[in-house]
């Protein structure tokens, strides 16, 4: 059955992108150089992993969020592009490798990601910390952003990442609580909302953000209420994009959101109390990043 969204004719998988949905290929100079910086450090991107719409945007501008932890997922979740399976490699010297190429690229901000690795007893909380260190030691004065898994719930693990003093603490909750279980893998809704208010109740000056996907079949209503949700347990920063379908094999499309409802919705989340939003159809997690941290120091300075 159909669900309004596409019973709507707004979208299914079979219909055609709309022209907002279009991306411009740039392969210029600076991209080729951060593409060969990135195979000859042997360092894994989510750019690259997962896809990304605005890789050529971001690499072209010399910006890339970098994916620690190897290159496969312990978790299967229907929306993701990245490889899952059973891990093979835990590389301790990846967060100097890291660290090397935040260096030689001369960033100013860089996000630091990773797969879910539940074989770990940490999550792999250690290694996200040790990158941080890494990082301020080789270029301290670029600010570190991290996107973390749930890490299960696990406290102490959190408290590993959080202890290591990143400038922003990112963790998405992908959708909307009503689909929640059918989008992801093993992540629990509530959980999520658990973990980013344990971040802010360990260090309530590290800005806490998360991002949500449209595109699976929410509402509006449940898109904002996903925002109120995020606002009750202070999380700073939002981001809202357009699910892009990676296979025939992943989550179906059931609907293109417009940029005017995506520019509707940045406005709701501003008058939540969010103290920056981004939202649009090719938005992912870690676009414009380096923005939203100035945004939000501005912010709290006035």
């Amino acid at each position: 059955m159909q669900n309004n969204h596409a019973a709507a004719g707004i979208a299914s998988d079979s219909m055609k992108r709309p022209d907002w949905l279009k991306i411009r290929v740039n392969t210029g100079e600076n991209y080729q150089e951060l593409k060969q910086l990135m195979r000859s450090q042997t360092l894994h991107t989510v750019c690259e992993e997962a896809r990304c719409p605005n890789i050529y945007e971001c690499w072209q501008n010399r910006t890339a969020t970098f994916m620690i932890l190897g290159a496969i997922c312990t978790r299967a979740c229907r929306f993701c592009a990245v490889t899952s399976g059973r891990p093979t490699e835990l590389d301790l010297a990846e967060p100097e490798r890291v660290a090397d190429s935040v260096e030689a690229m001369e960033l100013r901000h860089v996000v630091v990601t990773s797969v879910a690795r539940d074989d770990l007893t940490d999550g792999g909380a250690s290694v996200f910390a040790a990158t941080i260190r890494a990082i301020r030691v080789k270029r301290p004065t670029c600010s570190v952003e991290v996107l973390i898994p749930d890490f299960m719930g696990d406290l102490s693990a959190l408290e590993t990442v959080m202890k290591a003093d990143p400038d922003i603490l990112n963790h998405n909750v992908e959708t909307v609580r009503r689909l929640s279980d059918k989008v992801r893998s093993k992540a629990k809704y509530d959980r999520s909302l658990e973990l980013l208010q344990r971040a802010k109740s360990i260090n309530a000056s590290i800005p806490s953000k998360s991002s949500v996907m449209l595109g699976v079949g929410e509402t509006e209503a449940e898109v904002v209420e996903t925002m109120q949700d995020l606002r009750a347990v202070n999380v700073d920063i939002l981001t809202l994009g357009q699910y892009l379908q990676p296979t025939p094999n992943h989550l179906r499309i059931e609907k293109y959101w417009t940029p005017d409802e995506f520019a509707n919705f940045k406005q709701q989340g501003i008058a939540l109390g969010f103290k920056h939003v981004e939202s649009g159809p090719l938005v992912r997690s870690s676009y414009h990043a380096h923005e939203q941290v100035q945004e939000v120091r501005t912010h709290d300075r006035t």
